[in-house]
């Protein structure tokens, strides 16, 4: 669904069902940059045995996580978008999920020609980015205002797009759902993330208990979170 042309945004619950409908899966070398814990890299390869996948992490405490947790046919590597450690025309598929707008912003250029370096012709680059806006995305801001580095993330595609090497092939909104058992779940995985540190002190915790306190009931908190995917291709 064109962003232009849409409704009422389709909940996605399963991100990796939207990617094999814009791009081939199946005997694909696949770098995922900013892998996190590698959750649907990792899906990817169950659905698709003749793949293999890459996943680039910066953060040492996850990155030792995934080396703990193997699985055939992936592999973790140590490194940041604006240096992806392989040669020209490695992959197939560079993915970036939610991770774009983490790259420092002076880099997010660099980063793009990096991917672009390593993808082969006609290879693509599917970036999944959050879209700051919706209750959710109004608790999180209390402690972690993205708003900047979203903006900078999508601005960076754009400039991507002015010159010889990408073309937009697509552009899909979403909403995917985002639930957390209690407050202290919340606190856990968005508070406290190992990549980060959100300087959480007493009178913010407060906050954020009070601005969640509205979403809780008995089964927890539920949200649905805009997401905004574009999908770019190396001429």
């Amino acid at each position: 669904m064109d962003e232009h042309t849409r409704g009422a945004a389709p909940v996605i619950d399963d991100e990796l069902d939207l990617l094999a409908g814009l791009v081939p899966l199946a005997g694909r070398e696949i770098v995922e940059i900013g892998c996190g814990a590698a959750a649907i890299a990792r899906e990817l390869l169950r659905r698709h045995p003749d793949s293999r996948l890459t996943g680039l992490e910066v953060d040492r405490r996850q990155h030792a996580k995934n080396l703990a947790a193997p699985q055939d046919r992936l592999t973790f590597v140590e490194a940041g978008a604006q240096s992806i450690p392989f040669s020209d025309r490695s992959f197939d598929l560079a993915m970036m999920l939610k991770s774009l707008h983490h790259v420092p912003v002076a880099l997010m250029d660099q980063a793009l020609d990096e991917t672009a370096r390593v993808l082969r012709p006609g290879g693509h680059l599917y970036v999944s980015e959050p879209v700051y806006a919706g209750p959710f995305n109004d608790v999180i801001r209390l402690f972690n205002d993205e708003g900047v580095v979203r903006a900078a993330a999508q601005a960076a595609l754009d400039r991507a797009l002015t010159g010889p090497v990408w073309e937009q092939v697509a552009d899909h909104r979403f909403e995917t759902t985002v639930t957390f058992a209690d407050f202290d779940d919340f606190e856990r995985r968005m508070m406290r993330p190992t990549f980060a540190d959100h300087r959480i002190d007493e009178a913010r915790l407060a906050e954020v208990r009070r601005a969640l306190a509205p979403h809780l009931g008995p089964d927890g908190a539920r949200f649905t979170r805009p997401m905004h995917v574009r999908l770019l291709r190396r001429r």
